[in-house]
């Protein structure tokens, strides 16, 4: 098992001192998903939902959420954030919204944090634009499901519970 790096050898939370780490390109992508009635995501794909443009409001959230990932992850380090992009697809299948948010810098550190944060918070205003219509609504599946850059190099998730609910 790894060494939990933000622990020092007394066991009190630090954050990690990136100073000595190479300056790579970083990219990170997570993904999770909203799950609701049929009927809820049909407010979302024919534009009736009362707050408005759910998935744009979303969008634009995941955005502002992975640049303020810093200041709600007590240990994580400001970034210089390159890029953000945050993809909501309404899926009948789900039934729902699937998030897919990818994050990307080039720094000392890897921007995994800022991408489920990203998700996570497009998720949450999703949930905050419909709880009017549905307060039953699931958001599931937060995962890291690529991590690229630096020294350990790239990691892709299996497919999981998230991925296989698309088949």
């Amino acid at each position: 098992m790894a060494e939990l790096t933000h622990f020092d050898k007394s066991g009190a939370a630090h954050m990690v001192d990136v100073s000595d780490k190479a300056v790579t390109d970083r990219v990170a992508v997570a993904e999770c998903c909203v799950k609701m009635r049929l009927e809820t995501l049909e407010k979302v794909t024919e534009g009736t939902a009362k707050k408005g443009d759910v998935l744009g409001v979303a969008r634009l959230a995941g955005i502002m959420g992975a640049k303020k990932c810093a200041d709600l992850i007590p240990l994580c380090h400001p970034l210089p954030i390159t890029k953000v992009s945050v993809d909501l697809a309404p899926d009948t299948a789900l039934p729902g919204v699937r998030i897919t948010a990818t994050v990307k810098t080039t720094g000392q550190t890897g921007v995994e944090m800022e991408a489920l944060t990203a998700a996570s918070t497009a998720a949450l205003t999703v949930y905050d634009m419909l709880k009017a219509a549905e307060k039953t609504m699931e958001i599931s599946g937060l995962r890291v499901v690529l991590k690229d850059g630096g020294k350990s190099g790239r990691f892709e998730a299996s497919p999981g519970a998230a991925s296989e609910a698309r088949r």
